[in-house]
């Protein structure tokens, strides 16, 4: 099984590549599933397909490949119901107007959670060897990801308060206090979706999953790209192709043509090929995937088919697709000092992260992207002795706290 999720600026055409790249492994015998979290539902109108229809469900495109459209996270509103319950007869003590109370109280984050736990649904219990994530722009992409830890996290420090609460508070006191204190139902679903979460968090970050960029040979469009990429590895994911766009064949070098192509297109050309130079070089470790500009809008499955196969006349890329992948995230090594803590970050230098030690955790910010990571035990009995970045590694050094680990 592989989960392979796409994601680039909008407009660049991810979703014509997630689809072509679904319908290509699908054709080679590799059992398929292309699912969209992408609010503007446009993965259907590329395979020429509806998967508007009821119930929600994985919709078959043809033999060996099938679609599905993530909609409104219904299955969500029963379980968030119950805390939702309990959040309201708190702000109603405070008084707080009961449609106020409705608009504080609805879930964040929905939209992402529902797309989090059926793409994790699906990879536990579907048929597929491949299921192809046609994901929102950039920064939507971003925030879904990060989702999982981020909650988890909350969760975390959530429920230890919330337990000792109801052990400690007698109703007396809870009466006092003027706060309704939760029912264990309660403390039971939000204990279920730090599970489910946990859980999601080990799918996205294993071996079994990779991101794959999808741009145009852009200068902004480019940019972008770089701190995408430099924002999903801070965050522990992994890049495992770069697939550019539309690029002119005189660009890419391919056009046999005898005669000079018009200034128009001339400078498209110069241009085309500046941008293809940055992105080789930005994503030297990366393999870089050329998709050529096509004559005609690719639309159904057979267009998509011709699309993948110009994309990959060879068939290497295709051929990856089921290969797991090298997961590089956080790794603790022992050192003579002590220990280091180190994590791959691509095209930032040391001026650009920002690091801040808090009690048993790792403040780690690079732009307007934040961590929060939870340092192992033998990480916590250490001080931060200095950080370095090196070639695309974040490298944070630890020496032993001789206040609570006493040197021999």
């Amino acid at each position: 099984m592989r989960v392979i999720l796409f994601t680039g600026k909008g407009g660049v055409g991810k979703t014509t590549t997630a689809a072509a790249t679904a319908v290509r492994a699908a054709r080679s015998g590799t059992k398929t599933l292309v699912m969209s979290t992408d609010a503007a539902h446009s993965l259907g109108d590329a395979l020429g397909v509806d998967l508007s229809g009821e119930p929600v469900g994985p919709v078959e495109v043809e033999p060996g490949l099938s679609a599905l459209q993530i909609r409104a996270p219904h299955r969500l509103d029963s379980s968030w119901r119950v805390v939702q319950d309990y959040l309201l007869s708190v702000l109603g003590t405070l008084g707080i107007d009961p449609v106020v109370g409705e608009e504080l109280t609805t879930l964040p984050g929905a939209d992402e959670i529902a797309a989090l736990l059926e793409l994790r649904a699906q990879v536990e219990s579907g048929p597929w060897d491949l299921v192809v994530v046609d994901c929102a722009p950039t920064a939507e992409t971003l925030r879904l990801l990060a989702l999982p830890e981020a909650l988890a996290w909350h969760l975390e420090r959530l429920l230890p308060a919330q337990r000792g609460l109801i052990r400690t508070l007698r109703p007396a006191a809870a009466a006092a206090a003027g706060l309704p204190l939760p029912e264990p139902e309660v403390l039971e679903v939000v204990s279920g979706w730090h599970r489910h979460l946990r859980a999601v968090q080990r799918l996205l970050t294993s071996d079994l999953t990779s991101v794959r960029l999808v741009l145009t040979p852009e200068r902004v469009v480019i940019a972008e790209s770089r701190r995408t990429w430099t924002s999903l590895s801070l965050y522990g994911f992994v890049v495992d192709a770069v697939v550019v766009n539309r690029v002119f064949p005189d660009a890419a070098g391919d056009a046999p043509g005898d005669s000079p192509p018009d200034p128009w297109r001339s400078a498209w050309n110069a241009a085309q090929r500046t941008g293809l130079e940055e992105v080789r070089e930005s994503f030297a470790s990366v393999p870089v995937v050329v998709s050529p500009y096509l004559s005609q809008e690719p639309i159904g499955a057979d267009a998509l088919d011709a699309l993948a196969v110009a994309q990959d006349p060879d068939g290497g890329y295709a051929a990856s697709l089921l290969s797991p992948v090298s997961h590089r995230g956080t790794t603790v090594t022992r050192t003579a000092e002590g220990f280091t803590l180190a994590l791959p970050l691509p095209l930032v230098t040391a001026a650009e992260v920002r690091l801040q030690r808090r009690d048993d955790e790792l403040l780690m910010a690079v732009g307007d992207q934040r961590r929060v990571v939870t340092l192992p035990a033998a990480l916590r009995r250490c001080v931060v002795h200095g950080a370095s970045v090196r070639e695309g590694l974040l490298s944070v050094r630890f020496v032993p706290d001789e206040e609570v680990w006493p040197r021999a």
